[in-house]
């Protein structure tokens, strides 16, 4: 994706912040767990925390988090959904935070939009020696049957590359490489999947694809056809036709420590 583009998918969110905190899905606890178990301590910052999804996961594991998020609607929905956390404005270019503060930074569904060249650095210097960098993705499990339809219906825009177990794998293979991206001061990525799931119904479902960048900078028409067609889909499917369902998805996680 060209730098613009980029920029212009990154910047969709705000417009959606509100459907964003209520459909958006959290994160498996188990994946956290994963990633704190090499923290050298408790404290973790949660670098564009959006409105909290991986926030909320965090405090359930029992760890003192700090949020930085640059979208101010974002950061106003996290806010008002989690009135404790320490919240601040603030970007995985510039964190705004003091040199070794914390000791383990985690981004959810939001690693892909850094500037790493410029974001590796500043993540090393408020990490203490030995803490730890994850990237987390909720990605869809396609190995299911009527997910996959699901992905193929929905296009591109709205399940890319990365949106699935091994598009997610093909997609960050040379992330976190030592020496590249701004990351010089990183051991190894070390990669892992854990299981994870929704409760949706079929409107609910849509009102979650709806959130995507892809379908949020879409033209109208072209994203009122696209949610047509997801609909119709999922109103075939013995599976997602009537009441609630677990959609099938996978917590991807890509580590490494600081040394």
């Amino acid at each position: 994706m060209e730098p613009d583009e980029r920029s212009r998918h990154s910047s969709s969110f705000g417009a959606a912040a509100t459907a964003y905190a209520e459909h958006r899905p959290d994160y498996a606890p188990a994946a956290v767990r994963w990633v704190l178990e090499r923290a050298p301590g408790p404290r973790v910052l949660d670098l564009g925390a959006g409105t909290g999804k991986l926030t909320g996961t965090l405090l359930a594991v029992g760890v003192d988090v700090t949020a930085v998020e640059p979208d101010p609607a974002m950061l106003a929905e996290l806010r008002r959904a989690l009135p404790d956390v320490r919240a601040l404005p603030g970007s995985a270019e510039a964190i705004g935070l003091p040199a070794a503060s914390v000791d383990a930074v985690l981004a959810g569904n939001a690693m892909h939009w850094f500037d790493m060249a410029a974001a590796g650095p500043g993540i090393a210097r408020v990490l203490t020696p030995g803490g730890v960098l994850a990237g987390l993705w909720n990605v869809l499990d396609d190995r299911v049957d009527w997910v996959a339809g699901l992905a193929r219906v929905s296009g591109s825009a709205v399940v890319g590359p990365r949106d699935t177990p091994a598009g997610w794998r093909a997609e960050t293979a040379g992330m976190f490489l030592p020496g590249t991206g701004g990351i010089a001061r990183f051991d190894s990525p070390e990669r892992a999947e854990f299981p994870h799931g929704q409760r949706r119904t079929a409107d609910s479902l849509v009102a979650t694809l709806a959130t995507r960048a892809g379908m949020l900078v879409m033209p109208q028409q072209e994203r009122a056809a696209t949610l047509g067609r997801i609909r119709a889909f999922l109103a075939s499917r013995p599976e997602t036709a009537a009441g609630e369902f677990t959609l099938p998805m996978r917590t991807c996680v890509l580590r490494v420590r600081r040394w």
